[in-house]
């Protein structure tokens, strides 16, 4: 599964405490390859450089001020914005199929 983070390098005006939004997917790419392995992967796009014309519709929306950045996504669903925490994304992928890593111990 892909899930994509939009933002800048720099942190939102209206999230002082959290980390940039680069940091953010750098954190949940980490955080989520420890917990589910290589089935999560994370992209990080900068709402100045859209990719495609799904990511230039986000970057437009964060950009007129209907989100606050970073924006989680995964396909069109929205699943975390301005401070991202990581249980309600791991509720996420195991609503949606996704099996978490058996650890050993």
């Amino acid at each position: 599964m892909i899930l994509t983070v939009y933002g800048t390098e720099t942190r939102c005006a209206s999230c002082v405490q959290a980390p940039s939004s680069k940091a953010t997917a750098e954190w949940l790419q980490a955080a989520l390859l420890r917990k589910f392995g290589s089935e999560i992967m994370i992209r990080y796009v900068p709402i100045e450089q859209p990719e495609n014309e799904e990511d230039r519709q986000f970057c437009a929306r964060i950009l007129a001020d209907e989100f606050f950045y970073p924006l989680l996504v995964s396909g069109e669903t929205i699943i975390g914005e301005g401070y991202i925490e990581l249980k309600p994304v791991v509720q996420y992928l195991i609503n949606n199929g996704i099996q978490a890593r058996i650890e050993s111990k």
